[in-house]
């Protein structure tokens, strides 16, 4: 079974960095200044793990 990520959205800085990082998961919404989930987004991508690491807010978690 795939894994599910969670973004806290009220937690999100607004820093971009995993959109920067894994823009096939992550968008950022210019108008709320928070980063997004993708509909449909790979949650096996390769970068999403490089994208939870860098976040400084903490604010994206994987579910197993």
């Amino acid at each position: 079974m795939a894994a599910k990520i969670e973004l806290d959205v009220d937690e999100c800085i607004g820093c971009e960095s995993c959109a920067e990082i894994c823009p096939s998961v992550f968008g950022f919404d210019e108008d709320t200044e928070k980063a997004y989930l993708i509909d449909g987004y790979d949650p096996d991508d390769d970068g999403i793990d490089e994208a939870i690491a860098s976040c400084p807010a903490e604010c994206i978690n994987r579910e197993e």
